[in-house]
């Protein structure tokens, strides 16, 4: 991107509207740190009272200034932001950081103050940071610039960060200090009426000084931009992010499988993967994994060695191991030979190797170095528990020494030791990351592996299908003339089969008598479905009949299901049947779609039938996605084994379930107005493998949809 940002995070001159003599105060407290931390530019604090802070000028307005000021740091009452904001125009600053708050947080006024603001903003060409936010910094030896109020000066390093809530940020600050994590540069973005999260990921996708990119986030404003930028940003450098409000309730009223079961963080969670962002669901485990990115290099596979001094831990970091999707790597016999020749005769040397309590240092040393030197191992952990006298630093230290000879795998240990021991770790530089437990170093190695994926994973491709579009128009012009944005059973079917999506053969009948002779076209077995404007789920009612075998027996099942309308009182609102070619097949599975009020459209795919709801095993993506993203998400559900053919049964034809998904993609890409849809289920063929429709619900936005055909309507010439 153009170094538009470069007046807020590399500026030459800084004034803080709003500096202050007195202690305690915002104002004083960045003119502190600015001095303390060793500032490289001009520092030009603005007070009315003028005088003098921590040694340097102060001047009574920013007019005042005779010199070219790149950065206004404002931390004035926020009735004195707008004014402020047009004397730094008059002044030609690009770079604006509002640290005062009272804005959108605090309600309407607020919100209003800060449409304001970001008008002038906007209107002056400028870039801005907040309001309601902690502050910037750069710890670059040519910038050196802590505008902030965070208690500790920060320790230089190559992560970048950006958080939306500044508190949280300065408690992260101070904790990467502790764990000698180094930080390139900090945003506290505040309220992001400006710059954004999506801002920061497309300034430091290039910047020099980063190598990997931490956000805590809070809500995703633009979605769409955000993926875009994620997944160009990921091929380059990780990005760790932090989603906060994981507990959040799911779409409102959801009348769908797909709306109940789709919710606010699940299109998050989606979103995040499809973008190749790293989801940690803790700042402790946020540190945990940028630790291994600061100190791994990315493994090329997810072969794992373990070596240990004691089996017990050894078992449980292959558990763990193996609980994160990743292998136990089998050793070569000459690396197994080697290691026979120098260990203790009761040790193994199978995979985990068991080095057992006695071995000294030097077993350390040679073990590691052959782990590193076996090609079918792709990273090693290296477990130590205190045991015979060896002390824990002198372990680290040759873990060390080894790690910087050998920096082409993945190294990182677990240290089961006091807690003396990360203190005394902690003040020196490292190269390798220290952990407490095997699942604590597991879960980070498998954050290592799924950036490997990413970087190997093909960008995906949307396919283009050939399509009825202007029958899906008619279906859905004929409901909402009748008022309705639920489509029938049979009007839904009808959609589908428009857009290349297999069903089974089916045909509509108004009264028994057509039921049969369908039935008889199509071919028994049959099953009978109704089909009405006013009931949504028919099972519930008894609705949906299978394995009708003759007309006698269709003309029985008719009779009944009149029979358990008239007992609910809703005879008079069947509007008729459908028949259907029966599928024989005992896998279900469902798609749907989901609409979220921020995200959007969310494909779903998972385990259907009955259990939709109950196992809740199903797979989210937000819309639209790729033919990669499609299989990833087949493949990620439980019941990805029933396709691939379990107890005997023929394997489903996967490709033809991805291209379902893939249509159902472009009809909600062309009719945008689609609030939610199921196919549930998608049966699979005992014969052919295919997955077949055999049920379908389709609800619109109604004013939308409405809008729409209309302008559909004029550009055709139709409806």
């Amino acid at each position: 991107m153009s170094r538009e940002l470069d007046s807020i995070m590399c500026p030459k001159a800084i004034a803080i509207i709003g500096a202050s003599s007195r202690s305690g105060t915002i104002g004083n407290e960045i003119m502190n740190k600015l001095t303390e931390y060793g500032f490289s530019g001009s520092l030009y604090p603005i007070n009315p009272k003028a005088g003098e802070i921590y040694g340097v000028k102060v001047y009574k307005t920013i007019m005042d200034v005779a010199e070219k000021i790149d950065l206004a740091v404002i931390a004035v009452g926020r009735d004195q932001v707008l004014p402020v904001i047009d004397e730094c125009a008059k002044k030609e600053i690009k770079g604006i950081v509002v640290i005062s708050a009272g804005f959108k947080e605090t309600g309407h006024e607020g919100a209003e103050l800060e449409k304001e603001v970001l008008k002038k903003i906007r209107q002056y060409s400028m870039r801005m940071v907040g309001p309601n936010c902690l502050g910037v910094i750069n710890t670059a030896d040519g910038v050196k610039m802590d505008a902030s109020f965070a208690d500790a000066l920060p320790l230089a390093g190559k992560t970048a960060f950006t958080s939306q809530s500044g508190a949280l940020g300065a408690a992260i600050l101070n904790t990467s200090k502790d764990l000698n994590l180094g930080v390139s540069q900090f945003v506290s973005i505040g309220n992001a009426a400006d710059i954004t999260a999506e801002t920061l990921l497309e300034y430091w996708k290039d910047e020099p000084n980063t190598d990997q990119i931490l956000l805590y986030l809070e809500s995703i404003a633009n979605p769409a931009e955000f993926s875009r930028l994620s997944k160009e940003t990921t091929k380059k450098k990780p990005v760790i992010a932090i989603k906060a409000g994981r507990s959040a309730a799911g779409a409102s009223a959801a009348s769908s499988h797909t709306g109940s079961l789709a919710g606010a963080d699940l299109a998050a969670e989606a979103l995040l993967k499809q973008s190749g962002v790293i989801r940690v669901n803790s700042v402790q485990e946020m540190f945990e994994v940028a630790q291994s990115f600061a100190n791994c290099p990315t493994p090329k596979g997810k072969r794992v060695a373990i070596m240990t001094n004691a089996g017990g831990p050894g078992i449980m970091a292959t558990d763990a191991v193996c609980e994160k999707g990743l292998e136990i790597a089998q050793l070569s016999e000459k690396t197994k030979e080697y290691m026979k020749s120098y260990l203790a005769e009761a040790a193994s040397v199978k995979n985990p190797v068991d080095m057992i309590a006695s071995a000294p240092l030097e077993h350390y040393e040679k073990t590691l170095k052959a782990l590193i030197e076996d090609e079918n191992v792709d990273a090693i952990m290296v477990i130590y528990l205190p045991l015979m006298n060896l002390d824990p630093m002198d372990v680290s230290k040759t873990v060390m020494k080894i790690k910087g000879q050998n920096p082409q795998k993945p190294i990182i240990a677990v240290m089961m030791a006091k807690n003396d021991f990360f203190s005394e770790i902690n003040k020196i530089e490292t190269n390798v990351p220290f952990y407490q437990y095997p699942e604590t170093a597991a879960n980070a190695m498998a954050k290592l592996y799924a950036r490997c994926e990413w970087q190997n994973r093909p960008r995906g491709e949307e396919p283009l299908f050939g399509v009825n579009i202007q029958k899906v128009k008619e279906v859905i012009s004929e409901a909402l003339m009748q008022g309705r944005s639920q489509l029938t059973t049979l009007e839904s079917i009808d959609v589908l089969e428009s857009y290349g999506i297999r069903t089974c053969k089916y045909a509509f009948a108004l009264n028994v008598n057509e039921a049969v002779s369908e039935a008889n076209k199509i071919g028994y077995p049959v099953v009978m479905k109704i089909t009405s404007t006013k009931i949504s789920h028919k099972t519930e009612i008894g609705g949906v009949i299978v394995g009708i075998n003759s007309e006698e027996q269709l003309r029985n099942e008719y009779k009944a299901l009149l029979e358990r309308l008239k007992e609910k009182g809703m005879q008079n609102d069947l509007d008729g049947v459908i028949i259907q070619e029966m599928v024989k097949g005992d896998r279900e599975m469902v798609c749907g779609i989901a609409t979220d009020p921020q995200y959007g459209h969310l494909m779903m795919f998972g385990l259907g039938g009955i259990f939709v709801e109950t196992l809740k095993d199903v797979a989210f993506r937000v819309n639209p996605v790729t033919d990669i993203d499609v299989k990833e998400m087949v493949r990620s559900v439980k019941a990805y084994k029933l396709l691939q053919g379990a107890r005997g049964e023929i394997p489903a034809n996967i490709e033809q379930v991805e291209e379902t998904i893939l249509r159902l993609s472009q009809l909600v890409k062309d009719f945008s107005f689609i609030k939610e849809l199921d196919i549930n289920p998608l049966k699979i063929s005992d014969k052919t493998g295919e997955g077949i429709a055999v049920d379908g619900r389709i609800e619109v936005d109604f004013d939308k949809a409405k809008q729409m055909l209309e302008v559909f309507s004029v550009s055709s010439g139709t409806l």
